[in-house]
């Protein structure tokens, strides 16, 4: 978070920067644990924004190396001094990565900046960095128009930063994360993880290394990964880890002490005796760059297929080290089962803590015990039952809610984006359809006037998928809580997205213009709300998006309930790389990822109740042998393959080993059998497991203690991992996936193009 005295620097900074720059400049190149987050200065960005060289970067490998100096048509104001890419920190020093000069930014290439527009602590947008027109860069940044990276990442972008103001200088706005530093007491010693931060990776893996420190004392600099196993550690030693950027030691995390066991535990406290843990999000609800995680309680549920009354569903957000922060009751209004409440967690105004958003009704307590109260709730009859005979909640008041995330607290109310109008519109007559919802958040086109992109996440919220279907992109920007856009296949130029919905939604930038579409299987909507492609496969349970075929960008893999099979196409224009169809076939689970040898070209696809059930993502052969499996995947072991997760364990795809057996621990969503959240929460880039103790008094966050020798940034910082970790509990959980492949074969990550709030 940023002091009052940093806010009023910054502020100052954006008014006039020839106050802070007379000339000199400070050079600083560190690393950041503990820095607030680099901030962009308020204010238009310049029409089309300024163009970068670099264009397309093969491979996903880096167009350039995190800062650029003035390109051909722009030269540094007059006075002016151009740095190797830099941002002004609170006081005026200039950093390594962005352009600063005496009354304003130099504009890359020819570009222009509006008034108002100069990047002061962070707006450059990376080499290499893709945007079509009118994509705009951070508030203030500039804005690049360049080539896509074959890998469907972003190139370049963020790059490092000084230790006193956070870190990067890119488009996509992550959270503030600390060092995640994790140790486990195992057989051989203690077992440490750290993170390694976006905008710390270079590209260039001689620039980054890190200190663990040991009860104060330096252990050991590691060059190579992001974990260690201190063959002489004890349970009562304490761990920090400190960054070094090109020889210069940024300041070290807090210390932590072993975990006795593979897991930590969080404290539950349920609502009611019938009630279990349900789903839950990850964001940094207290601005304390901890990851937190907002739980659903689910006492009676039902499908909506299914007649009945529910108990009332609560939501509850808790900190990792066990504390709750609130916990809120949506009521009698709201049904209580997996296609109803769909959360939406995320940064939405950029204050550094998460908000929470999701579907509420009259009757809502928000985290103080207080029913809602703002716009059309303030009018509104808390007393009302609006449940008919049959359980199903038919009529009255939809809204949409945003929470705080430190209290709970309503922030906003406004009407839900799309009413349930006349139930037999959505394709029966009993409120089925009509109320299947989706939700996350997301990278979208936020501005509502086409295609502009702020870099900002965005509430997402879908309803209906099996006829009509519709998508809204709502933000919570300075204390309202507004209509970016909506998509509705009612509308004649959506005709063709009519049937064409998951039982999920995932976001993705498919088309490589810095703003992210959201795909529901067979279809793909584009990043401002409008039409993008079809495969036209219908209605299916599952699908996975991610470079699923190396070198061409999003892949889309899907099984289709209707047509029977399975499909594989290019998420950007929908043309197919295989499909197969299988009359009477209702082909209800499936997965795709690289998960074992014969994965080194494309990953796998599997389908697990097709005739044809395995192929290879790429073209559909099936001389693969090595299966991910139906339920989720999941990063796990020291190689680069992903693992199976299923029920309460993990398995090794090629042999069936068994990695992980969570005893005492329950799945979720009946056969479903998901875990409560799978996310990288701490500790490197692979991923942490929370599952919830069968008695309900403790959510267990595993994580795992088998070193490896792949450094890969955290997979937080890639934006297409973290908007697919917000929908991953979306009506039938699905697993996140990265923006880019991850396999034994891999080339280097890309770049991630992202600042931090």
């Amino acid at each position: 978070m940023r002091t009052r005295t940093q806010r009023t620097i910054e502020a100052l900074a954006r008014g006039s920067l020839s106050l802070l720059l007379a000339g000199t400049v400070i050079l600083f190149q560190g690393c950041d644990s503990t820095g607030t987050g680099s901030q962009q200065a308020t204010g238009g960005s310049g029409s089309g924004g300024a163009v970068q060289t670099g264009g397309a970067a093969s491979g996903g490998s880096i167009a350039g190396s995190g800062g650029q100096s003035a390109g051909s048509g722009g030269a540094a104001p007059s006075g002016g001094v151009v740095t190797s890419g830099g941002t002004v920190t609170s006081g005026g020093v200039v950093t390594s990565g962005g352009l600063v000069g005496k009354g304003g930014a130099a504009p890359l290439s020819g570009g222009t900046v509006t008034s108002g527009g100069v990047g002061v602590t962070g707006g450059v947008t990376p080499m290499g960095g893709a945007s079509k027109t009118g994509g705009a860069g951070p508030s203030g940044g500039v804005v690049t128009s360049g080539g896509v990276t074959s890998t469907g990442g972003v190139a370049g972008g963020g790059g490092a930063s000084n230790p006193v103001t956070g870190g990067g200088t890119g488009h996509y706005q992550m959270e503030n994360l600390d060092r995640g530093v994790v140790a486990v007491k195992v057989s051989g010693g203690v077992y440490v993880g750290w993170r390694m931060f976006g905008y710390e990776y270079t590209g260039t893996d001689s620039d980054t290394s890190y200190n663990l420190y040991k009860d104060g004392a330096k252990l050991t600099n590691v060059t190579d990964s992001t974990n260690y196993l201190d063959a002489a550690g004890t349970a009562s030693n304490k761990y920090s880890v400190s960054c070094v950027l090109k020889g210069t030691e940024g300041p070290q995390s807090a210390a932590v002490t072993p975990w006795a066991q593979q897991y930590t535990s969080i404290p539950l406290t349920p609502p009611g005796s019938q009630y279990n843990a349900n789903d839950g999000e990850p964001g940094d609800l207290d601005g304390d760059g901890k990851l937190d995680i907002v739980l659903k309680w689910e006492g009676s549920t039902k499908d909506n297929s299914q007649a009945g009354v529910t108990d009332p569903v609560y939501i509850a957000g808790y900190t990792l080290a066990g504390k709750q922060l609130w916990i809120l009751n949506l009521g009698p209004n709201i049904r209580s089962g997996a296609h109803y409440t769909q959360m939406s967690v995320g940064d939405f105004d950029g204050d550094g803590k998460a908000e929470f958003a999701c579907k509420t009704a009259p009757g809502t307590k928000d985290g103080t015990g207080t029913y809602l109260s703002t716009g059309p709730a303030a009018s509104d009859d808390d007393s009302a039952d609006y449940r008919n005979a049959s359980g199903y909640i038919l009529t009255g008041p939809e809204y949409l809610t945003v929470f705080a995330g430190d209290t709970g607290k309503e922030l906003a109310t406004v009407d839900y984006p799309v009413p349930r109008g006349v139930v037999t519109s959505w394709g029966d007559g009993y409120g089925n359809r009509v109320d299947r919802f989706n939700g996350g958040m997301a990278f979208v086109s936020d501005t509502g006037t086409g295609k502009t992109a702020t870099g900002r996440p965005s509430i997402i919220q879908q309803r209906g998928y099996y006829t009509r279907l519709t998508m809204s992109a709502y933000n919570w920007r300075d204390g309202a809580l507004t209509k970016a856009w909506i998509f509705d296949s009612n509308d004649s130029a959506n005709s063709k997205a009519v049937g064409q919905g998951d039982h999920s939604a995932m976001a993705a930038d498919v088309d490589g213009d810095l703003a992210q579409e959201i795909l529901t299987g067979a279809l793909t909507i584009g990043s401002d709300g409008t039409w993008h492609c079809s495969s036209g496969m219908g209605h299916g349970d599952a699908f996975d998006v991610s470079e699923l075929v190396p070198g061409k960008g999003m892949t889309a893999f899907s099984i289709h309930e209707g047509m029977g099979g399975m499909d594989a196409h290019n998420a950007d224009t929908c043309a197919f790389y295989f499909k197969t169809t299988e009359s009477g076939v209702d082909s209800n689970r499936g997965r795709a990822d690289y998960v074992g040898p014969g994965d080194e070209t494309s990953a796998s696809c599997y389908c697990g109740s097709c005739n044809e059930h395995l192929a290879l993502c790429s073209t559909g052969a099936t001389s693969v042998t090595v299966s991910p499996g139906t339920n989720f995947v999941i990063y796990w072991d020291d190689d680069e393959w992903r693992e199976s997760e299923n029920a309460t364990s993990i398995t090794k795809p090629s042999s069936g080993a068994t990695l992980l057996s969570a005893s005492g621990c329950s799945s979720n969503n009946g056969t479903k059998s998901t875990p409560t959240l799978t996310a990288d929460l701490l500790g490197d880039w692979r991923e942490e497991i929370v599952y919830r103790e069968s008695t309900n008094a403790n959510l267990r966050v595993y994580t795992t203690t088998t070193v490896t020798k792949r450094r890969i940034y955290t997979l937080m910082h890639d934006a297409t991992y973290r908007a697919q970790v917000a929908f991953e509990n979306a009506s039938y959980n699905q697993p996140p996936h990265p923006g880019f492949q991850i396999n034994p074969s891999m080339p280097a990550p890309p770049v991630p193009n992202i600042y931090v709030k």
